[in-house]
């Protein structure tokens, strides 16, 4: 049978031996170890670990767990085990502006960016033709204050239908609720304008361009409830002077933000991103 590569991240409070035992009950199931990456955070003494591992095809989830959980519960671990040739799926909301999906439709179709889209989501009908092109289900759900709650009970309901890993919001300009926000804490990934300063509201490009800022950015991040403020995944900024006009402002930020979020996105889905209250640590 062939082989597997499955990938398996834990936490835990730090103490003696943690290494020494996942990597010998990884040895006992005659797995070989082909990449592994560790963090011990001082503060809050948590340890983190990605490790993966080939393991022979004869080897199942049942059995990996069977060998895992004696550490686990000695350990007090929190795990996850994944196979890395698992397709990952994935729901895309969008409003009006298109460049983040289309950044990630193309990264998915050249193969860096491995996903299966199982849906589009928006509030506009402005991104259809992209959707249909791909051949991906698209969904028109506008929203008001006065149905927010039933169409993100349709949007929690197409998450589970769909069995889908992570929910990305592509340039999508409706805040979800804390209520939605809290059930999938850690499965939602936000792109955002960040500035210094941090400009709100409409045209942010075109507030940065009349206050002389001299770098503009964005931040890719999880959802909460508290607005674009969780814990972040993936930044990037860019300097910028006084000689660019507003659109090119705009034009250097849509750059940007499609890139930065096309990489959070990616060491999600191949579980490089691991939650430390507040903040992530990446591997």
């Amino acid at each position: 049978m062939t082989d597997h590569t499955w990938i398996l991240t834990l936490s835990c409070q730090d103490r003696p031996r943690i290494v020494a035992t996942v990597t010998s009950a990884i040895a006992v199931i005659g797995a070989n170890i082909a990449e592994s990456a560790q963090f011990w955070d001082r503060s809050s003494n948590r340890f983190f670990m990605r490790i993966a591992f080939i393991a022979p095809g004869t080897v199942d989830r049942h059995s990996l767990e069977a060998v895992l959980s004696p550490m686990v519960a000695d350990f007090g671990m929190n795990v996850m085990l994944t196979r890395a040739d698992e397709v990952p799926r994935i729901i895309i909301m969008v409003s009006k502006f298109d460049h983040c999906l289309e950044h990630l439709l193309y990264q998915i179709r050249v193969g860096w960016l491995r996903a299966e889209i199982v849906a589009i989501v928006s509030n506009h009908d402005a991104t259809r033709t992209a959707a249909e092109a791909a051949g991906i289900p698209y969904h028109v759900w506008p929203v008001s204050k006065d149905n927010k709650s039933e169409q993100e009970a349709r949007l929690l309901a197409l998450y589970r239908e769909t069995g889908a890993d992570l929910i990305v919001l592509a340039r999508y300009m409706q805040v979800l609720s804390n209520d939605l926000s809290g059930q999938l804490f850690g499965h939602i990934i936000n792109i955002h304008h960040s500035f210094l300063p941090s400009f709100k509201g409409a045209k942010p490009y075109h507030q940065a361009h009349e206050r002389g800022v001299k770098i503009i950015g964005a931040t890719g991040h999880y959802v909460t409830p508290d607005l674009d403020e969780g814990p972040i995944i993936e930044q990037e900024t860019e300097r910028v002077s006084h000689a660019l006009s507003p659109d090119d402002f705009v034009a250097v930020g849509r750059d940007i933000e499609s890139r930065v979020l096309a990489r959070a996105v990616k060491l999600h889905l191949e579980r490089r991103v691991l939650l430390n209250g507040h903040k992530t640590v990446v591997f």
